[in-house]
């Protein structure tokens, strides 16, 4: 029950109650629809001029909020506070399915989608669906060859900030991904993750639905798989000849160093 000597202005259309009437009145916007407050530069209608004043932050390019621990600015100090996450290691978005945390509520939500099925951002070219719109905007690049992330010691370039930080360690040496059992260092997670699988776990848990052959990496199950299916997607240019997998490909090209293709 609300005090209404604590709260006595109450909205008429859902009962909430506030202490001041001016905060009364701006809550009524939610539900009358009325935004009355405009930006003068973009045309931008807002409820409040709090949210104005946010707002006029993306044309003065002002960020009066700074992190203490790296000097990082921002516009709102909401914003301020999901970047500190990176610092704390705080992860209060808890998926219900799995446990697994997320520092912010958006990445909880296209996580739950693993658990959903649901792929609602299709690549208008071929068809193929993804959990998120930054997943689609990646995978374009596989049709229009864009690599914007350009390496800036020998110029190579990636469809993808995390590929380009992987390829920077390259010069750098920096291998921060250490095997617990054995004390080798990767460059990559995922090369750690293989290392475990392939010399210490010896986990497969890659399988074959066909065969029942066990793998330890995704990449290869699907490689194997195209011996069921008689897909060859890499053919070469030279004699059009085609293959399951890229290295058989590679392989094959040496036969054009000078010889004929048989």
């Amino acid at each position: 029950m609300v005090n209404s000597s604590k709260k006595p202005f109450v909205c008429e259309a859902c009962g909430k109650a506030f202490t001041q009437k001016g905060t009364l009145r701006v809550h009524e916007k939610v539900h009358t629809g009325e935004k009355t407050f405009v930006c003068e530069t973009s045309g931008k209608v807002f409820t409040t001029k709090v949210s104005l004043r946010k707002h006029d932050r993306v044309h003065t390019g002002e960020k009066p909020f700074s992190c203490k621990t790296c000097g990082k600015a921002f516009t709102s100090h909401s914003h301020l506070r999901e970047h500190e996450r990176v610092h704390t290691g705080e992860k209060p978005f808890v998926c219900e399915t799995c446990g697994k945390a997320f520092p912010y509520h958006s990445y909880l939500r296209i996580h739950d989608r693993v658990h959903t099925g649901e792929k609602p951002f299709s690549c208008k070219t071929c068809g193929k669906a993804f959990t998120s719109h930054s997943h689609l905007r990646v995978h374009e690049r596989v049709h229009t060859g864009e690599k914007p992330f350009v390496c800036e010691t020998c110029g190579k370039a990636f469809t993808e900030k995390a590929s380009l930080r992987h390829h920077d360690r390259v010069h750098t040496g920096e291998k921060p991904f250490i095997c617990e059992t054995c004390g080798k260092a990767f460059t990559k997670h995922s090369q750690l993750r293989l290392h475990d699988m392939r010399v210490h776990t010896r986990e497969k848990p890659f399988v074959c639905e066909t065969c029942g052959k066990a793998f330890t990496e995704k990449s290869s199950l699907r490689i194997h798989e195209r011996v069921h299916t008689g897909e060859k997607p890499f053919v070469c240019e030279t004699c059009g000849k085609a293959f399951t997998g890229k290295r058989s490909l590679r392989k094959h090209d040496r036969v054009h160093t000078g010889d004929e293709c048989n």
